[in-house]
């Protein structure tokens, strides 16, 4: 039953990095808009709205890379072919 223990560690990585990723590129998304706030305050409302939009939209993709990691870890379709291998 190797292929249960690979799927969770398999989960686990397209959590961790999902997060990872995501945290760094909001983070630095968020140090760029900050800077350009400050070169050119009468953008900051144009530029909050991308900011946002953009959050949303890598938030989006880190959950479903969650969501995909936890159906294979519930609803593993992998293991249905274990059982038709010959013993």
């Amino acid at each position: 039953m190797e292929v249960i223990s690979f799927v969770a560690l398999a989960a686990g990585l397209i959590i961790g990095l999902g997060a990872i990723g995501a945290c760094i590129g909001i983070g630095i998304m968020g140090s760029k808009y900050l800077e350009s706030a400050a070169r050119q305050p009468e953008l900051m409302g144009e530029l909050q709205t991308k900011m946002f939009l953009l959050v949303g939209l890598i938030d989006a993709a880190f959950i479903i890379g969650t969501g995909v990691a936890l159906w294979f870890a519930t609803a593993n379709p992998f293991l249905g072919q274990i059982a038709n291998l010959p013993k």
